[in-house]
Order: structure tokens, then sequence, then C-alpha cells
């Protein structure tokens, strides 16, 4: 190939830092978003968006905003459709829109024989075959619903909280949320408002972070240096004790974890109304039988509907899951970016950590942006970095943290560790001496991780 050409799959957050990335880095490269336009399920218009009315950002916009473009709002916690025409904003910024084909749904990836990929698309015009260099998988984490089974059957409707867009759908209904994620939470209390009854099933214990502490973004507090993981987990316990109390008097099982080993719900407005017995707790799911669903504790109940807040499942369709080193839930990549092979994927936005925001991802897209410099320009520094996937044990990501074995937790990671590991190794791909980066970030690993092969 006469150019090195790359194409991005996706136009959502994780796309467009893609995007600019590249762009910034002058590599060429096409995007493409099946949607109408960027934002990705940001924009409730768009068909796989998981949006709901009442959706708003559960991190707080110092957080979560891209560090070159601050949002144009005095909002803590923008709604969607603030956030929506943010996207939109940042993509016109830096004449994003044009390098994408929208309503284009990517069917395939095929790795040819001389190393690049041939990309296969579905667009209005019909079906279009492209051969890139590599290829850039940012179509989200959260679009594929992860719908568990149950015994017995319910007649009633059976909806996942994908399908859930207005509290309108729950008026005069009886309601069982499955879960108590955080989407599950704010759904809860849309439906008191609106639905005739409405349980919660868990099968763990929650804990419940409040918006504000000490009237500030309680994640705005401890932005300095961070805090040991064990120091933190018992200082942060003991102030969330002081503030929300104890959930398991509203009913919630006591959590069989410690705070931040599982992504903590960030809505104590639910706690309000346990408390105003608008809404109950109840138990695992055992079995449903017609419009009645029996709990493992041995009681049960009469529903009109049951919403699952199950959450979701990763799902990368058009490409093979070898190419991906896909082991059990998740693929297994190094920085959670490259799978070990370094076959030309690069994946963005495979992360879910607790407040690292957007130009966390963003950073993500500066590294792949390092590497693919490297490549073109300075080929011994990108077979050092190679190198050093290869032979040497992974960093640790995790910020000492002992996260849950969930599929959701699978690719969850701390963001002050994970930031650090990608700043170092964006900065060892820069120089052309690599025990510089080996010594300051790709060394900080737990010594139990196994090496990878080349």
């Amino acid at each position: 190939m006469s150019e090195l050409r790359y194409a991005i799959i996706g136009a959502g957050p994780s796309g467009l830092s893609a995007a600019r990335a590249l762009q910034k880095a002058g590599i060429a490269f096409d995007g493409y978003e099946a949607s109408r336009g960027v934002g990705g399920l940001w924009d409730i218009e768009n068909p796989r968006s998981t949006m709901y009315e009442s959706a708003h950002l559960i991190s707080s916009r110092t957080t979560t905003e891209f560090a070159e473009f601050p949002m144009d709002t005095a909002a803590d916690y923008p709604s969607h459709r603030t956030l929506i025409r943010y996207f939109r904003d940042f993509a016109e910024r830096f004449r994003l829109t044009e390098r994408y084909r929208f309503d284009t749904k990517v069917t395939a990836l095929t790795r040819q024989d001389d190393g690049s990929w041939l990309l296969r698309a579905e667009s209005p015009e019909g079906e279009i075959e492209e051969h890139y260099a590599g290829v850039v998988l940012a179509n989200g984490t959260l679009a594929e619903p992860n719908v568990p089974s149950f015994r017995g059957a319910f007649t009633g409707e059976l909806l996942h909280t994908s399908a859930y867009k207005s509290a309108t759908q729950l008026t005069g209904k009886r309601v069982l949320i499955i879960g108590a994620g955080n989407s599950g939470c704010d759904i809860a209390v849309d439906a008191v408002h609106h639905a005739a009854s409405v349980d919660m099933s868990v099968r763990r214990g929650y804990y419940f972070v409040p918006r504000y502490l000490f009237g500030r973004p309680s994640d705005t507090l401890n932005q300095g240096r961070p805090l040991p993981a064990r120091i933190k987990q018992f200082v942060d316990r003991r102030v969330l004790q002081a503030f929300t109390g104890d959930p398991v008097r509203f009913g919630f099982p006591k959590p069989d974890y410690k705070l931040y080993e599982s992504h903590p719900i960030v809505n104590t407005l639910i706690l309000n109304h346990l408390g105003q017995g608008d809404l109950a707790i109840r138990a695992d799911v055992d079995r449903f039988d017609d419009r009645t669903v029996h709990f493992r504790d041995g009681s049960s109940g009469e529903y009109d509907m049951v919403l699952l807040a199950t959450g979701y499942t990763l799902d990368y369709p058009f490409v093979a899951r070898e190419a991906l080193n896909w082991t059990g839930w998740s693929p297994k990549l190094f920085l959670n970016i490259f799978p070990p092979s370094f076959n030309g994927l690069y994946v963005m936005g495979m992360i879910e950590a607790s407040g690292i925001g957007w130009q966390g991802r963003y950073e993500q897209a500066e590294l792949i942006a390092e590497y693919l410099s490297a490549l073109a320009h300075h080929p011994e520094r990108a077979a050092a970095f190679r190198r050093r996937a290869a032979e040497e044990p992974w960093p640790d990501l995790t910020g000492g943290y002992r996260y849950l074995g969930l599929e959701r937790m699978s690719y969850y990671v701390n963001k002050d560790a994970y930031r650090r590991a990608v700043r170092h190794a964006s900065a060892g791909l820069r120089t052309d001496a690599p025990d510089v980066t080996a010594e300051r970030g790709i060394r900080r690993r737990l010594p139990s991780m196994k090496k990878v092969s080349a």
C-alpha cells in the first residue's frame, strides 16, 4: 500500500477520541458509524442507543470531559441532551464529522496475507470493501444486552433496560426490576412516580455514593496523589456511612466485598424512596410462573412488567474472537488495547473504571497514535514496544484493588494505575531509550502475572 491508512469503527466518545488522536498525529483514517451521526449511545435517537429520558452523567463534568474541549455548561452532572450536543460540537470543532461514513455498518474484518485488513460494510449505497493497514475497534461496550435465562415463563412484559426510554412505559404497572446497577437504580427512581408498585430483586449488596459530598461533586475530592487502596477503602467507607448510613437497613444484602471492588452506585435517591416506602427490595429470582415471580427466600409477587437491569456483554461481531485473544468473558489485551499478536487491531474503550472519564480514553487513543507513528517512522521503537509486551509481565492495572470475578468486571481497571501505565507506554514510544519506560511504568506490575507469547 502506498499510504498507511486505518479504519475507526464507531463515532461515540471512544471513536471520536481515536479520530482526534490520529488526526493530530497526521495519520490517515476513515471512520465508520452505523448510526446517523456522532455520539454513539448518547444519541437517544440512535436505534442501538441504550439511553433513557432521565439519564445523566454519573461522573461529574470536570472529571469526564476532554481536556482540550471543556463542556459549555455549568451543570455538574449534565443530561444526555447536553452530552449529545457536546459530542457533535467536538466533532465539528475538529472537523471529524467529515471523516466518517454514517449509516454504514461494518459486517466483517478479514486479515489478508500481506497483514492488512479487508473491511466489509453495508451502506445506503450498497456494500463497501476497503483495505486498511489496521483497524481501531471503538464500537462500545454497552450495546449488547445481557439477558439471563430463568426457570419458567413470565407472561407479562419482559424487557431489558436497553429498551427502556421513558417512565411513561411504566405508568400504572406493577414493576419488578431485576438488578440494581446504576441504570436499574435510576429507573427505579423514575418508576416510583409512575408505576402502581415497584420492587427490586437483588442478589448481592451495594455501596451507594452521593453525587455531592461536602458541597462538591464527590468524584472531585482527593484529586491529587491517590491514596493506597486499603487506606482509601477505610476512609471512604466511613465517609459513606456518615452520609448514607447502612443500606442493609433498607433491605439490601450486606456486600460480600470491599468498597471499590465493584462499581459503586452513584445514586442515593433510591435510599430516600426506600425509606419512604415507595419501593421494596426482594431476594434473587428463583422462577417465573405466568405473572407470578417466585424468589429464593420463598416469597412471591405478582407483576405486570419485569425489567432486566442485568448489564451488557462485550460484542465485536465483525471479527473472529481469536483475533482479539478472547479468553473467557473478554479479550485479554496488552493495556486493554493491543492483542498480544500485534495483528493490526486496536481496541478503544474496553475499560471500565470509576472516574476515568473520556480524557482517560483519549489517552488510550494517544497511545495507539504513538504506536502507529512509530511503525511508520521509528520501527525500532515499535519493535521494542512489542518485545516488552511479549517478554515481560504486563503492568498491574488494579491499583491494589481485588475486583470481583464477574463478567462485567473482567476488563475493569483502576483509573490511576491505568492512566499511569498508558502515559508511560506513550512516553516510551517517543524515545529511543526503552529502558526509561520500563523503569517508570512497564515494570509496575503484579509479579504473579504470566508472560505472554510473541
